[in-house]
């Protein structure tokens, strides 16, 4: 098989997507699934690849590659020339791989492909995608910074006179317990007493995000050579948007006490009352883990508030058999349903939720 373009009906939405699979591994199973809704036309291996791209202009060039990460990495050079080429930088590029490799993740990261499937492949998922990527390329330029975004979710008044009250009352109560703390982690181990990171909210908006440190300095560069700590199920889509790592060895003697009673989590009541988020609210993420969630499915999530407590926090937190596709309901659930009688039971179930099962 080297080449099939399937007849395109007029006015018909599937087949307008072209697709190049790159693959000598698995372009007999993905091209029977694939070609029943996109029009794909095959390649085995780079140097072919490279001619079949040569030869396309402005108006033939194909919306997506699919690309297999072979056992030399030579695809992530392929990958960097696409990116530098005036023709072919918008091209959309998903990698395929055989198996679990942390460092093709990080180098996929690297070279900012569009996504990384791990074999076996969920075709449905692969689908839905594919045809959302190519939708989204046009504007994608507009959600690169994230912090130009507008936004698109407004705290009913009421909700933040709540927010500020609550929260200044809370942290003039407290303030004996984070001074205790802050004092503890500086003796505990070297390092500021504030870790800051940037964390994206309602409407994709970024701010400085805070927490008590819990972990040794340097911690963030070490996520993917944990990442078969991950406690999410990565069943679904062959790789995880989520990051939550069990037991997870980064943290620091004070730092696993904190975490087991949430204590870290007190600053955010000053991010609360700056009006970066809200008492209850989906979590802010790490902006790695919000640029993976754009598809039209999950990125409802956002046109609700983030905040310091939620829906996922007080039903999944801490179980082992988390499942990222239910915390991204739960999170979209809350987006489309939040009220005032909902946050209320949410705050009412929060310090049950507090004092975690695992040591996640």
């Amino acid at each position: 098989m080297t080449q099939s373009e399937l007849n395109i009906e007029p006015g018909m939405s599937k087949h307008s997507i072209s697709i190049v699979l790159c693959s000598n591994s698995f372009a007999d199973e993905l091209y029977p699934d694939l070609s029943t809704e996109f029009r794909v036309h095959t390649e085995r291996g780079l140097e072919e690849l490279n001619g079949y791209l040569r030869d396309q202009s402005l108006f033939t060039l194909p919306d997506v590659i699919l690309l297999e990460v072979d056992a030399a990495r030579a695809c992530f050079e392929f990958v960097n020339k696409l990116k530098q080429h005036p023709l072919f930088r918008g091209l959309v590029v998903v990698l395929l791989a055989g198996t679990k490799d942390p460092e093709v993740r990080a180098l996929a990261m690297k070279y900012k492909v569009n996504d990384l499937y791990i074999a076996p492949f969920p075709m449905r998922d692969l689908r839905e995608r594919l045809e959302f990527l190519v939708k989204f390329k046009l504007i994608k330029p507009q959600l690169v910074d994230l912090s130009k975004v507008d936004l698109t979710y407004k705290t009913p008044l009421p909700k933040r006179i709540f927010d500020v009250a609550a929260s200044a009352t809370a942290i003039l109560l407290i303030s004996p317990l984070l001074l205790v703390v802050a004092v503890i982690i500086k003796l505990d181990s070297k390092g500021p007493i504030i870790f800051k990171s940037k964390r994206v909210g309602a409407g994709y908006k970024t701010f400085d995000f805070y927490k008590f440190r819990s972990m040794r300095v340097g911690a963030s560069d070490e996520l993917v050579q944990l990442s078969e700590l991950n406690q999410y199920d990565k069943s679904e889509t062959g790789g995880s948007t989520f990051l939550k790592l069990k037991n997870d060895p980064r943290t620091t003697r004070f730092g696993r006490f904190i975490r087991k009673f949430s204590i870290d989590e007190l600053p955010q009541l000053f991010n609360v009352l700056k009006g970066d988020m809200s008492l209850v609210g989906n979590r802010p993420l790490p902006l790695y883990e919000a640029e993976m969630l754009t598809s039209n499915e999950w990125a409802m999530r956002f046109l609700g508030p983030a905040g310091l407590t939620g829906l996922w926090q007080v039903s999944r937190r801490g179980k082992a058999d988390m499942s990222e596709r239910e915390r991204k309901k739960l999170d979209n659930f809350y987006a489309k349903n939040n009220s005032f009688w909902l946050d209320l039971k949410i705050l009412l179930n929060t310090i049950p939720a507090i004092v975690q099962k695992e040591k996640v």
